[in-house]
């Protein structure tokens, strides 16, 4: 009898592994679906607002004038006509087009430009045009997905994708100068893509793409939203940007809990100052590389982006005091800003 229930049994089944797997394999599948499916949508509705820009450029060598043909990618960033670009896209342009992914070119004027920040304001007789949202760069963090839109001369509407790689980077522009405080991303740039937005997810404009470095694949920069914006509205309103500087580079840099209680500062955040230009206000008031610049005038120092604000209000020439910490040390020390050039 036992014999016989014994044999009616059937044997326990194990649970599947290859479900499992398959299961797993499914998940990476939607995640995977789900990304793609956003950055289309992102792209759908960023791409009718990125242009081409064309210009004809002119320079002087040895005492002869020389023309040269120039392109790169712009972001339009409001309806009635505003595009933001670079500087060095349209810098001593004598002609800019810009051509609309409908097909349409109009020709523009340069608002203004500013070849510190390498960005330009282009102006184009419209109305009722695709525009971008500004979003806050302040926001990002490393790691974080971003796609790359521009929109090169025959390559219409160009894509790539990538993540924050770094923040508060320093990179020498096309002509020399010290750019500071500059997204470092993974998604690959073409050289037409100069000026293209970089945005995220929601389609919003945290970055404008201003370089690549031919020696290192995958490497892009873009100058962070925040700036542009600071920068769009001294344009816009007066053609161009007057500051003041004091000749440094520098770094965001963190400080601990202990400091910020001590020294009752706002912020958490400072800047390390990573360069002295030899003969500038800087160098002759005596601040070093590696000194903590934490307090300029009676405002709190957490970014370079702070420096460049104070100093765009501030006079060229009048003294204002600086608080930097060097070894551990708070000074205070008077510096006097020149005009930039």
């Amino acid at each position: 009898m036992e014999e016989a229930e014994n044999s009616n049994k059937q044997p326990r089944e194990e649970p599947s592994t290859r479900c499992k797997v398959h299961d797993e394999a499914a998940s990476k599948v939607e995640v995977l679906e789900s990304w793609s499916n956003a950055v289309v949508h992102v792209v759908e509705s960023v791409a009718p607002a990125v242009v081409a820009i064309a210009s004809r450029l002119t320079f002087r060598d040895s005492g002869r004038s020389f023309e040269q043909q120039g392109s790169g990618s712009g972001a339009v960033i409001a309806p009635d006509g505003y595009i933001l670009t670079n500087s060095h896209v349209v810098h001593n342009a004598r002609e800019v087009a810009v051509h609309f992914t409908d097909g349409s070119v109009r020709s523009a004027e340069t608002v203004g430009e500013d070849p510190p920040t390498d960005l330009a304001v282009l102006k184009v007789l419209a109305a009722g045009l695709p525009y971008l949202e500004i979003g806050d760069s302040n926001a990002l963090q490393v790691g974080q997905l971003v796609i790359a839109v521009g929109n090169p001369l025959g390559l219409e509407s160009t894509v790539s994708t990538g993540v924050v790689s770094s923040l508060g980077r320093a990179i020498r522009s096309i002509s020399g100068r010290l750019i500071e405080n500059i997204i470092q991303h993974t998604a690959p740039l073409n050289p037409g893509n100069s000026g293209g937005p970089l945005v995220n997810t929601r389609g919003q404009v945290v970055g404008i793409n201003t370089a690549i470095i031919a020696a290192a694949q995958g490497i892009g920069f873009s100058i962070p939203s925040n700036t542009a914006s600071w920068v769009l509205s001294k344009l816009m309103t007066q053609g161009r940007v007057t500051r003041s500087f004091l000749g440094i580079a520098g770094a965001p840099r963190q400080l601990n809990r202990r400091t910020v209680r001590t020294l009752n500062l706002s912020t958490e955040h400072t800047v390390v100052i990573l360069e002295v230009t030899q003969g500038g206000p800087a160098h002759q008031a005596g601040l070093q590389t590696g000194d903590l610049l934490i307090r300029i005038g009676d405002r709190d120092v957490a970014t370079m982006d702070d420096i460049y604000r104070f100093l765009t209000e501030w006079p060229a020439g009048k003294p204002v005091k600086v608080t930097i910490l060097r070894l551990g040390k708070q000074l205070e020390i008077d510096v006097r800003p020149s005009e930039a050039a």
